[in-house]
């Protein structure tokens, strides 16, 4: 924007920017809609022409946001801000956001970037089960060459740097400043923490499933736990997908899962942690649902809300006691013996602590060292020091040092095993890490405000819970900064000692 004043003005600039806003979600619910069919449904050959149409709105919302017009729409909104109410001054606020970030970047690399995107996830669902890196390879590189163009121009415009730049685009106001001091505790601490609770469990005594899980008697279980929780299945539906994901919009959640046939955990926790992410969803403030103030304040906010439905409550013994006689009236194939539904059985099962190669199903201990050595490789990737053809051996490398396990050659569960890199997601994958440590800390003051919590959980009781996340942070939307919101709802900023002092409640219990 520039610096000329103009005129003062009524307040008819804001409405307008209000009435381009309402265009841009339904613009985005449209674009959310085809991408869901697009990982569900849609069959192999409509990819190349479902990606164009994908590029197409998302070169169009760029044009709108990012556009001059609306540059001087939100100057002269600006001058009549006095005149607006404190939500509309905080959309007016994010209304900025968005358009800077749309205006700092080109719609036609907007447009090479989603198509080269597109090609490259479709890809990715066939080449990662064949373990394909080399044909993988080329495709990966054109992303990643044309997120570092993105990176470069958005560095410019704000005076970030080129990691931080994409960083703020997921987390608003973090710098990797930050992160690495963060990140640094935790890396001095668990490594040897998991490696002492895997040893240390290994003396326990467990009774395992057995036999097959039929998905569609998992399904019926999750559809079950996730109406039970306070998913609202009149806005929205779970599928199935490659990768696990919430999508969607607020109206119209879409959760999608995978099914492992000898495995219900995977696939059950799975729904439960998008189950999260869409409560946030469908408990944003319905007034400003077509606006940047009523979308969800952050990506590790976000997370948050995930976290602490799966880790925080889930996970936890209470809530097994509330949901073991429901998988055993499920899932109960007379292969395996009834004391595995035991909900102290379940407890140990559901918390164990062992590394693992792939991130989505490794225990809440481990998981902040998978995203570690991902932030750790993509900065590399946008300062240009790592080239994707060397992301192998690094990725290697790193999985030795934090986890001790090995990926040479094993590209499916090394480094092809995530979406997010193949969309150009670089910045994001810092948020999970973020997200465990702000839920840890929210369900830490949710506890203390709440009395007798276990014991509602463990009756399947949850509505107490989720009023106190609706006021604390569904209904603010975007209003209020990440920290301001963090500071409301807990009485302080984000903590990292609830968390290392939750991992070690959970697991060296006294």
């Amino acid at each position: 924007m520039s610096n000329r004043r103009l005129p003062l003005t009524d307040t008819h600039a804001y409405k307008q920017l209000e009435a381009l806003f309402h265009k841009i979600h339904n613009l985005r619910h449209l674009a959310s809609m085809a991408h869901w069919d697009s990982a569900t449904m849609m069959p192999p050959g409509g990819s190349e022409a479902r990606g164009e149409a994908l590029a197409e709105i998302s070169s169009l919302i760029n044009d709108l946001l990012g556009s001059p017009a609306t540059g001087e729409l939100l100057e002269r909104a600006d001058q009549a801000r006095d005149r607006l109410s404190a939500w509309e001054q905080a959309n007016l606020r994010e209304m900025k956001r968005e358009w800077f970030n749309a205006s700092s970047v080109t719609s036609e690399l907007v447009r090479r970037h989603a198509i080269a995107s597109s090609r490259c996830e479709n890809a990715w669902r066939s080449l990662r089960e064949q373990n394909n890196w080399k044909d993988f390879q080329p495709l990966l590189s054109e992303v990643i060459e044309l997120t570092r163009e993105q990176a470069a121009m958005r560095s410019d415009a704000s005076g970030l740097s080129p990691y931080d730049a994409l960083l703020n685009l997921y987390e608003p106001g973090q710098l990797s400043s930050q992160l690495d001091a963060v990140f640094s505790r935790l890396k001095a601490f668990l490594p040897s923490f998991v490696m002492h609770i895997a040893e240390q469990q290994k003396a326990d005594v467990l009774v395992q499933p057995a036999g097959q899980f039929p998905a569609e008697k998992q399904k019926a279980l999750a559809m079950e736990l996730m109406e039970a929780v306070g998913f609202d299945f009149q806005h929205g539906r779970l599928d199935t997908s490659h990768h696990p994901f919430c999508g969607g919009v607020p109206e119209d959640v879409r959760i999608t899962t995978r099914y492992s046939n000898n495995d219900f955990s995977e696939s059950l926790m799975g729904v439960l942690h998008e189950t999260g992410h869409a409560k946030y969803e469908q408990g944003l403030p319905r007034k400003w649902i077509s606006q940047p103030v009523g979308r969800a304040r952050s990506m590790g906010i976000h997370e948050s809300q995930s976290l602490f439905q799966e880790m925080q409550i889930c996970r936890g013994q209470a809530f097994l006691q509330f949901s073991a006689p429901l998988m055993h009236r499920h899932l109960g194939n007379g292969q395996t013996p009834d004391s595995c539904w035991d909900a102290d059985n379940l407890y140990q099962l559901y918390n164990r602590v062992k590394p693992g190669y792939i991130r989505v199903n490794a225990d809440e201990a481990s998981y902040p060292l998978h995203v570690i050595l991902r932030y750790e490789l993509e900065q590399d990737l946008i300062s240009g020091s790592l080239k994707v053809a060397d992301i192998p051996e690094a990725w290697n490398e790193k999985m030795q040092a934090y986890l001790g396990l090995p990926t040479k050659d094993n590209y499916r569960d090394g480094c092809m095993q995530d979406i997010h890199w193949t969309h150009g997601m670089l910045g994001y994958f810092p948020t999970y890490t973020l997200g465990a440590m702000n839920a840890a800390q929210l369900y830490q003051a949710a506890n203390q405000s709440i009395t007798s919590l276990d014991e509602q959980i463990s009756r399947g009781d949850f509505l107490a819970l989720n009023q106190w996340q609706a006021e604390n942070i569904w209904s603010w939307g975007s209003y209020h900064s990440t920290d301001a919101l963090m500071q409301q709802a807990t009485g302080e900023i984000l903590n990292p000692d609830h968390f290392i002092r939750h991992l070690r409640e959970r697991f060296t219990p006294a």
